[in-house]
């Protein structure tokens, strides 16, 4: 299937939002497009599986809340 998640990713949607926002912070100041890059995860399959646990992308803070 070619837009899901990679199996290194958490499939809790608290974990994944965690696991995001923390590699986000830590390591991709610059912004989800350029982690999702640098880790292969399809970027809509990321939004789309935080949208549906109620999380929305903030570019702004580089963040999902």
């Amino acid at each position: 299937m070619e837009n899901a998640l990679p199996d290194f990713l958490p499939s809790d949607p608290a974990m994944l939002l965690s696991y995001v926002n923390m590699r986000l912070r830590d390591d991709y100041p610059e912004g989800l497009d350029s982690m999702c890059a640098a880790l292969d995860i399809p970027r809509d399959a990321l939004v789309s599986a935080l949208a549906e646990a109620g999380f929305e992308y903030s570019p702004d803070n580089n963040k999902f809340w």
